[in-house]
């Protein structure tokens, strides 16, 4: 009893002196708040955060660049891989690391870390082709010149070529006109072969006499001595002083173009002259006068103390062309072209066309090397494996040497005339020439985009500043108002963008025989000066035959299609005529280009102009009662012309148009008239209140529609 007493006594006294112990449900329970009462709550004293450095990696950097990137040294990433799989006796500075082991090492030196952006890859290297440095002179060899007849248009060119080559080529031209760049060779009667470039004289084929003059060694500047020296007569001359043509030394390789002095060479500038006074059998000729106009443009003959040669021949009859053959040999021997025929080929496009037979077909001027059957040649973007070569006459020829002017047949696409032609080791490697120009002229394509879309936005931010500017003073609620209710008003009157503009247009599309012909239309167009007026937009351009592709292609724009030296199948007429396109075929340039004018103007909306008729002055004024109402007649003396009823007047004080409208009445003494005739007396009446006056004048005109002309020249 005693014992168990003695234990409840020590039980109280030990609850007594212990702390009360508590629950997770009563610590639950405690926590609640009652409605209304504050939540009073200690913030952590937590330490700032502090940013990790950034480091940007990519696949297969080295050690030392994944420790530029990080700002440490090479030993710092050693101790970063301590403890991994990684060879660390092996890794030396320039050791490519794995990925997984490239974002270890950024982790464990405590910081983070982002991939680079793939814009910012590293740039392609370079696998265009390139010219061949110059040739040793110990294996150059002789060459013919390359000369390129030159002048106006109409001063006997292509039939000094005729009589050198006892050909007719003139007799195959349409309009009698040169309208496209030729290439022939030439072997003289005393052996000697000269190849030469017959270029067009009219105004329209600037580029082609500038793709001639840069191909050349000497320029035979034709000028008829009936004309003298005309437009394209100076514009010839500027080609060739413009020009770095092939003459040279004869440590110089063929086709570098670099300008070269010679102290011995006949030259005005980089290309020689030889002037040709063409038409000195007529009666009116003076060749003395032309040579004399020579001098204003820079061309000094050896008669008045210059060393430009000048020839006074006919070409129709063939007067003194020996003499200019010979001038040409010995300019030819004093310039001592030669040329390297080994080795990869090098030359130079002079025009390109598309044969329904052959497909592509491009005619070149060999520079370096000996082109030959089975070769890869590459030019701008286009590369070739040679099937077949031809000459000037279509006659098949195993090689090509320097100089020497061939028909190339199996290109894969149509190249651009004036581009170089460069010979390369095989097909895979002219896949890369030509990935690698597509690619560059892409990265071109892209900056010129760039460009034109920073520009917009900046005009754009521009004009969002500029708008906002009158409501700065406003609050943001009454600004975003007035905006709402200037966006409500400028969207409501936007109009769809399927509504057809009523702004008059021509979209065309052009199709040339070659290629030297389409970019000839295409400059020609380039200078197109009256989008106010009309707007002209090419949608399409190509080399050959209108196809059915290109009339849908037209219709679908409600354009034209314009062609030159073209033909059109039956078929493509007759899909032309279905859907109203326009088919326009001519083989003459100038036809070509008024009959777009033509078509121009008639999309321009008609003039209204005011003819006058006749006049008659107002002598005296009365009134006339009709039923209960009096009308005010004004008694008048035709002048001149005379009055009709059915047109338009109007009442002239002084210099001022003081009325103009209809008249209701025209009458001779008491009788209505329709006309009234110079010397009559009449009475006329006019609809609405017109307060005449003695002396005033009364002119009877005529509207009529008259048809606008374009104000577009093309300058010939």
């Amino acid at each position: 009893m005693s014992v168990m007493s003695s234990m409840m006594r020590g039980a109280r006294l030990l609850r007594s002196s212990a702390p009360l112990l508590t629950w997770p449900q009563s610590r639950r329970l405690a926590s609640k708040q009652v409605k209304g009462q504050r939540k009073e709550q200690k913030k952590p004293n937590l330490k700032p955060k502090v940013d990790k450095q950034e480091v940007e990696i990519r696949q297969g950097m080295t050690a030392a660049a994944l420790a530029a990137a990080m700002n440490r040294d090479f030993d710092h990433v050693v101790e970063a891989l301590l403890n991994t799989p990684v060879d660390l006796d092996s890794l030396r500075p320039d050791s490519v690391l794995e990925d997984s082991w490239i974002k270890e090492a950024v982790i464990r030196s405590g910081m983070k870390f982002r991939w680079a952006k793939l814009g910012e890859s590293r740039e392609r290297p370079n696998r265009d082709a390139q010219r061949r440095p110059p040739a040793d002179p110990a294996l150059l060899v002789s060459r013919p010149p390359v000369v390129t007849i030159m002048g106006h248009v109409d001063h006997g060119k292509t039939t000094l070529l005729d009589s050198l080559r006892k050909s007719q080529l003139v007799a195959t031209e349409a309009g009698g006109i040169t309208q496209h760049i030729g290439a022939f060779l030439v072997q003289l009667p005393t052996g000697e072969r000269i190849t030469f470039l017959d270029t067009p004289g009219h105004a329209a084929f600037s580029s082609m006499r500038a793709r001639g003059a840069h191909a050349t060694d000497i320029v035979v500047l034709v000028v008829a001595a009936d004309d003298g020296v005309m437009n394209q007569t100076v514009e010839s001359i500027q080609h060739a002083k413009n020009a770095k043509g092939r003459s040279g030394c004869h440590q110089a390789a063929p086709g570098c173009f670099e300008v070269l002095v010679l102290m011995f060479c006949l030259r005005p500038g980089p290309v020689p002259i030889i002037v040709a006074v063409n038409k000195c059998d007529k009666p009116q000729a003076d060749p003395q006068w032309v040579k004399q106009e020579l001098l204003a443009h820079g061309v000094v003959c050896e008669e008045f103390g210059g060393d430009v040669q000048a020839i006074h021949i006919s070409a129709l009859k063939g007067d003194n062309l020996q003499a200019l053959a010979e001038a040409t040999v010995a300019l030819a021997e004093v310039l001592e072209l030669k040329a390297d025929p080994g080795g990869p080929v090098e030359a130079v496009l002079i025009e390109s066309r598309t044969d329904k037979g052959k497909g592509p077909v491009t005619t070149v001027i060999v520079q370096r090397g000996t082109l030959r059957r089975g070769c890869v040649l590459v030019a701008g973007r286009c590369w070739a494996k040679v099937r077949f070569l031809f000459d000037e006459n279509g006659h098949a020829v195993l090689e090509a040497a320097p100089s020497a002017v061939v028909q190339v047949v199996g290109w894969k696409e149509l190249p651009s005339a004036g581009e170089t032609v460069l010979e390369v080791e095989s097909e895979q490697r002219a896949r890369e020439v030509v990935e690698w120009r597509s690619h560059q002229a892409e990265q071109h394509k892209l900056l010129g985009e760039q460009s034109a879309i920073e520009l917009k936005q900046q005009r754009h931010l521009e004009e969002y500043w500029r708008e906002r500017e009158p409501l700065a003073h406003l609050s943001w609620r009454q600004r975003r108002a007035a905006l709402y209710r200037a966006d409500k008003i400028r969207f409501s009157m936007r109009p769809s963008e399927r509504t057809e503009s009523d702004e008059p247009g021509l979209p065309l599309v052009i199709k040339g025989d070659v290629d030297g012909s389409v970019k000839t239309l295409l400059n020609i167009l380039d200078g197109y000066d009256a989008q106010d007026e009309c707007r002209l937009d090419v949608i399409h351009f190509g080399v050959g035959d209108v196809s059915e592709n290109d009339v849908n292609m037209a219709a679908t724009f409600g354009g034209s299609v314009y062609g030159f030296n073209v033909a059109a199948s039956r078929g493509v007429t007759q899909l032309a005529a279905r859907r109203g396109v326009a088919l326009q075929l001519h083989r003459v340039i100038y036809q070509l280009v008024e009959q777009l004018r033509h078509e121009l103007s008639s999309k321009l909306p008609p003039q209204r102009r005011c003819s006058t008729v006749g006049e008659a002055t107002v002598l005296a004024i009365f009134t006339v009662s009709v039923g209960k109402k009096e009308v005010l007649v004004a008694g008048c003396r035709v002048q001149k012309g005379q009055l009709d009823r059915r047109l338009k007047f109007r009442l002239i004080r002084g210099r001022d148009t003081v009325w103009e409208g209809s008249v209701l009445t025209l009458k001779h003494h008491k009788d209505d008239v329709a006309t009234a005739k110079a010397g009559m007396e009449c009475g006329v009446s006019v609809d609405g209140e017109v307060d005449f006056s003695a002396g005033d004048v009364i002119e009877c005109f005529e509207e009529q529609e008259v048809p606008r002309v374009t104000s577009w020249d093309p300058g010939f």
